[in-house]
């Protein structure tokens, strides 16, 4: 048996293998800081090329490699506990291996930058924060108040969502430049300067309220678009082939809608001239929302889902029942689909699963990819 099949196995035991005490805990906790532990070392030989420039203040800090010894050394002891404790080795002992390639990178001489001074990078710490960042906060919160009991960390289908983050991330240059690309020209005419300073000018707490009332207003049309268009269904069914829902179900979305829902919500945000920091901290909440309400949590929240989306809210638009078809299109305010007819929230209840009927969409990334064409042809 392959090792990559054997990971996969261990990564997916079921829960008599998984308990405490089983060397399971610590065998996933190694394997994930010596891959955090590589990622850092190659992001440190390689900044230019791995990491985001505004990222670059984390990066050249003077405690990230002291941070990335601790995760080494976090990482060696939680492998070799592993491999005492639990009979099949793989995940010990991969974790250590990790770490020994990640320390020995660390203390070879310095290449020089293989960019060649161009302006290229990807996002390799932008892809590391993100599902440390995640991961940390929400899969604690699932395991206490989950709304589907029993779904495991590795659920089905989570190496093909992780694989989402993971590209989603390192093509970040390329998603920012055609986010931008249509607000960048439209400033640059100059038509709505007036506008713009007037904008500039209101209270901090005003504009990021602002944006989200006036995005959530787009991507409502937008996302509507997606499920009445049958070209546009074809991309949007990927982020709806998801059979469960948690933290990083949110990820899977097709190459192409990210470019046209960022670049339909960005452009006003832009073009209107909020400032800087109310952008950046729009950028924070719709990352961590997004994330909340795709969680495995059975949070109600009686009184917040009247003004705010919620886990139940978006899940009823993922159910894969027919009264979960084509509603609840909101992404922060559920007044949206109240006012045009889309509302549906049952009382006391949550969809029975999660999908599109049938589950016409293939598994794998590039298989959902190109699921989109296909289909078109077909049809």
């Amino acid at each position: 048996m392959s090792v990559r099949k054997k990971l996969r196995e261990e990564l997916e035991a079921p829960p008599e293998l998984r308990r405490f005490g089983s060397g399971w805990l610590a065998g996933t906790l190694a394997l994930a800081f010596s891959l955090g532990a590589l990622g850092g070392v190659l992001i440190l030989r390689q900044p230019a090329l791995l990491g985001m420039p505004e990222l670059a203040m984390l990066r050249d800090g003077a405690a990230l490699k002291p941070i990335l010894i601790l995760v080494m050394l976090a990482a060696f002891f939680l492998g070799c506990l592993s491999l005492a404790l639990r009979p099949n080795m793989v995940l010990g002992g991969l974790a250590i291996v990790i770490t020994l390639v990640a320390s020995l990178w660390a203390a070879a001489p310095q290449v020089g930058d293989i960019t060649g001074g161009r302006h290229i990078f990807f996002g390799l710490d932008f892809f590391i924060i993100n599902v440390i960042f995640g991961g940390v906060l929400f899969i604690p919160l699932e395991r206490l108040f989950s709304q589907v009991k029993g779904q495991p960390v590795f659920r089905t289908e989570w190496r093909e969502d992780l694989f989402y983050y993971f590209v989603s991330s390192m093509l970040v240059q390329i998603l920012t430049f055609t986010t931008l690309a249509p607000s960048t020209a439209l400033v640059a005419t100059g038509w709505f300067d007036q506008m713009r300073q007037w904008i500039d000018n209101l209270p901090f707490l005003v504009q990021v309220l602002a944006i989200m009332v006036i995005t959530d207003f787009i991507q409502y049309w937008v996302h509507r678009a997606f499920h009445r268009v049958p070209f546009l269904w074809g991309f949007h069914a990927v982020h709806h082939s998801a059979k469960a829902m948690d933290w990083i179900a949110g990820a899977r979305m097709h190459f192409l809608e990210i470019i046209v829902l960022r670049a339909a919500t960005a452009t006003p945000a832009f073009v209107l001239g909020f400032s800087p920091m109310a952008l950046q901290t729009y950028l924070l909440i719709v990352y961590v929302y997004s994330t909340f309400v795709h969680a495995n949590l059975s949070w109600k929240l009686p009184f917040v889902e009247k003004l705010l989306v919620t886990p139940r809210f978006h899940h009823w638009h993922h159910g894969i029942e027919k009264e979960a078809i084509d509603v609840n299109f909101a992404i922060h305010f559920p007044l949206y689909d109240k006012l045009f007819g889309t509302y549906h929230m049952p009382e006391d209840r949550w969809p029975k699963g999660y999908g599109i009927g049938g589950h016409p969409v293939p598994n794998g990334y590039w298989k959902q990819f190109l699921y989109p064409f296909r289909r078109s042809r077909g049809a």
